[in-house]
């Protein structure tokens, strides 16, 4: 368990990198390389639209290789994705910029972000899956958490190179070549990725399956399109608040604010590194207070945190905005320590690989894809404190509480529970 936790952890650390490699440089230098006929606001709202592409596409990658999965294993889902994402984040780091070849260059990045998208919506099911049904019953939370640190890490590893660079680099340096750096190290890290994945055994659940479906996007729709809606929904918050703290908080802080770009990367950096060191805690208290407990503890815990983050935000003291962004991860990561283990036991084996996927990734979509480009129209004509950010994520708190609230628990019975006692 502990070579397939790990190696899990790593692809799925990679694939994020190259995610949010993105996100980092759609925050600083997108906007004016790319977009420069357009205002600095305008500008900013563009390149986090090109941003929103990658999530976009991630449920048509989830409901693509979630095909593969059910029909064909969980292994081979992991090489596929890790192969798809490493090539197009390295092709991001080689494109033109418009000055040199007009509106190619905005083009040839979104392309680029929706493969990256569809690469990384069939990461997670891949990675989760494979994880969680090896996994034995009394601890599949803990152990099917380690792909679920693989996000912080892949953040910490993409904006530490971008933060080394950032200090290192002049001003003009960094936007003429190094924002490109990060997507060149991917190449290198996909291909550390794929050979730890070569060893990898297939899932135990998948090779007991007898009647696997032919078409299992079309099953889920039929007979599971509430739980994918559900889930969705109650994910919203999770991405809403993450990408609010790693990517929308970055631009306004160094655009709205005047905090530098290195102490802005810092205070993110720091918040996410806490919240990585927190998820094998989450997941132990999900195996033993159950999966929907933690989800609705930590969307309540978000919920009431929103309105403190975005003032502490606003002062640009960083000391207090580490502790705004703190206190908005610790949330999130009671939810999503859990939810590698909670969403494969709501699906039925046959159809576990699509279902928890689309799910997952939709969620993505509401969350992660808007939220930069909402706050961004919202704060353009704000003061220095960003109410307005959190009256939205206030609203996707309670929303996805909502659905959370809707969902069953799925903690197995403890055995002792369910045995007659001897003797």
């Amino acid at each position: 368990m502990l070579r397939l936790a790990a190696a899990s952890l790593i692809g799925t650390a990679i694939e994020f990198y190259d995610f949010f490699a993105y996100g980092t440089a759609a925050a600083l230098v997108v906007g004016p390389l790319f977009f420069p006929a357009f205002s600095s606001a305008a500008g900013t709202l563009a390149a986090f639209g090109t941003f929103g592409v990658g999530f976009v596409a991630r449920p048509l990658g989830a409901a693509l290789f979630g095909h593969i999965g059910d029909r064909h294993g969980r292994r081979p889902v992991l090489v596929a994705s890790l192969l798809l994402t490493g090539v197009s984040t390295v092709a991001v780091g080689c494109v033109p910029t418009y000055d040199s070849i007009g509106v190619a260059a905005p083009l040839l990045l979104l392309l680029l972000r929706f493969l990256q998208g569809l690469g990384l919506g069939g990461e997670w099911g891949g990675a989760a899956l494979l994880t969680a049904e090896h996994a034995p019953a009394g601890r599949r939370v803990l152990w099917s958490s380690f792909p679920q640190i693989g996000p912080a890490v892949g953040f910490v590893l993409a904006n530490g190179v971008m933060l080394a660079l950032s200090a290192t680099l002049s001003d003009a340096r960094f936007t003429q070549w190094g924002w490109r750096v990060p997507f060149w190290a991917a190449g290198a890290l996909a291909l550390v990725g794929l050979w730890l994945r070569s060893s990898l055994t297939e899932s135990p659940s998948f090779l007991e399956v007898e009647d696997r479906a032919r078409l299992p996007l079309a099953d889920v729709a039929r007979h599971h399109w509430r739980l994918v809606l559900l889930t969705a929904g109650a994910l919203t918050i999770g991405y809403a608040v993450f990408y609010t703290v790693t990517t929308w908080s970055l631009a306004y802080g160094t655009e709205r604010l005047g905090v530098s770009r290195t102490v802005m990367l810092i205070c993110i950096m720091a918040a996410v590194v806490v919240k990585g060191s927190l998820t094998p805690l989450m997941a132990l208290l999900g195996d033993r207070y159950g999966r929907r407990p933690l989800c609705l503890a930590g969307c309540t815990a978000v919920a009431l945190w929103v309105f403190p983050m975005v003032a502490l935000l606003g002062t640009a003291e960083p000391l207090l905005m580490f502790l705004g962004f703190l206190g908005a991860l610790i949330g999130f990561i009671a939810m999503f320590a859990v939810i590698a283990a909670y969403l494969p036991e709501l699906y039925e084996p046959r159809v576990r690989c699509t279902g928890a996927s689309v799910g997952y990734n939709l969620g993505g979509v509401l969350g992660g894809a808007l939220t930069p480009i909402v706050a961004t129209a919202l704060t353009e004509h704000a003061g220095r404190v960003p109410w307005a950010v959190g009256a939205y994520l206030l609203v996707i708190a309670l929303f996805s509480l909502g659905c959370f609230a809707l969902l069953p628990e799925t903690r197995p019975v403890p055995v002792a529970a369910v045995e007659p006692a001897t003797g």
